[in-house]
């Protein structure tokens, strides 16, 4: 199997290394193509699984430096694809968008023998609309055409799909005229034996009473500037300083975020951790009292699924978010919804929960168990596994060979005290102190 991935590195594009993760303990061998990140090496062998890693271009600027960087990181692909094919045949070719241009790859290993997979992470014609709007000049709706040009090339070349929610699935069968039994709904969601809660690390409050996370990219289209106006009504306008929030993540607005969090005034109380691993996610969620979702409503933002959302719940951190609808369907009843836009009642929800010790309990504990029984990867990687085995016709063990692990207390890999998950008190307990005790 050859994996290509564009917008993020592997492993650190979780749902990519789970799926590499859940072939290679199926039996299959993965190679991934992505860009480096800062200080990766040019190839790796991790987990048996065989990394080429290419420098990422700078970053893009208007249509054609976009256009510069998608043909760029195409040649660097195909090359390294060469390379990949030198070292192993593969049979199966999957992709990954952004961006919708690699079935033309897949074309030409198609002379090989190759199939297609394509893993349908984003629409890119909504991610326009959402940052840009309708457009109306000759230019912008030339660049509308051109990206919803190339996603029907690539649902057409496809042999399958899978999509990360129905949503997405639907737009496969509607605009891309796929087979309705050629595509596959594959969540990202959190594999909650790995994805657990540990005692809360009091030095990350930084001398408050609580800790409010927000976990994700920090693009234009992600609303984090919403979560700078909160932490200003929250600690300004309310008075309330035994707050503090920690913005996880990185993206093409995270200069401009610092920049405004000190004019505000509000360095006292806002940190930024920049790029972020397992373990400080680890830490960072179970010390949190809240996780934050300020995705605004736009076409992209409604029908897609926000990782972040499952993220806090597997951790068994109680979530305020805006009302859309793909959110809606991953947190249930487990999650406070906020009307799109209204930055105030946001405030007060929040504020309203940090001081509600019995609700975060019981939001907590219940979006854990929901992780579990509905949103967990485990049935996702049946489901994907699944895709390849039909595919090939290979007979492979599944994902999960060895079943499910034990979810007992015990140490994490970095020595931190793991929450007995499997102990409804002591879950409980937790989701009230958030400390373990």
């Amino acid at each position: 199997m050859l994996i290509i991935v564009q917008n993020l590195p592997v492993p650190l594009d979780r749902r990519v290394w789970l799926e590499c993760r859940a072939l290679t303990n199926a039996g299959y061998e993965v190679s991934v193509i992505c860009p480096k990140g800062p200080g990766d090496p040019a190839y790796q062998l991790l987990d048996g699984v065989h990394i080429y890693k290419y420098a990422p271009p700078p970053q893009a600027e208007g249509a054609l430096g976009y256009a510069w960087e998608f043909l760029y990181c195409w040649v660097r692909t195909a090359l390294l694809s060469v390379k990949v094919r030198a070292r192993r045949r593969f049979d199966v070719m999957q992709a990954c968008n952004p961006p919708d241009t690699y079935w033309a790859l897949a074309l030409l290993w198609r002379l090989g023998g190759v199939k297609f997979v394509f893993d349908h992470h984003d629409l890119n014609p909504e991610v326009f609309l959402s940052r840009f709007g309708e457009p109306k000049g000759v230019a912008g709706k030339l660049q509308y055409r051109i990206l919803k040009w190339l996603e029907r090339r690539t649902f057409r070349t496809a042999d399958r799909v899978t999509s990360t929610n129905t949503s997405y699935q639907k737009i496969a069968w509607t605009r891309g005229n796929v087979p309705p039994e050629h595509t596959t709904v594959v969540r990202s969601g959190p594999d909650t034996t790995v994805m657990r809660p540990v005692e809360g690390v009091d030095e990350l409050r930084r001398g408050g009473k609580h800790l409010v996370a927000y976990l994700g990219i920090m693009g234009p289209q992600d609303g984090v500037d919403g979560v700078l106006e909160v932490a200003r009504r929250v600690v300004f306008d309310r008075g309330r300083t035994d707050v503090r929030f920690a913005l996880l993540g990185f993206g093409d607005c995270l200069e401009d975020l610092k920049k405004q969090a000190t004019a505000w005034g509000l360095d006292p109380y806002v940190e930024f951790t920049g790029r972020v691993g397992p373990e400080q996610i680890t830490r960072y969620l179970s010390t949190s009292s809240v996780g934050l979702g300020p995705d605004p409503l736009s076409p992209l933002n409604d029908v897609s699924t926000m990782n972040k959302t499952m993220e806090y719940m597997a951790y068994a951190l109680p979530v305020v978010t805006y009302r859309l609808q793909e959110t809606v369907v991953s947190a249930g009843e487990c999650a406070v919804l906020v009307e799109p836009g209204d930055v105030e009642a946001f405030a007060t929800s929040l504020l309203d929960l940090l001081d509600d010790a019995e609700r975060r309990a019981r939001l907590g504990f219940e979006g854990r168990r929901r992780c579990e029984a509905v949103l967990d990867w485990r049935p996702q990687a049946e489901n994907y596994v699944a895709v390849f085995d039909g595919l090939t016709g290979f007979a492979s063990r599944g994902p999960f060979p060895d079943g499910r692990p034990e979810l007992g207390a015990g140490t994490d890999q970095w020595g931190n005290k793991m929450i007995d998950v499997s102990d409804d008190a002591v879950l409980r307990a937790f989701a009230v102190t958030r400390t373990g005790e």
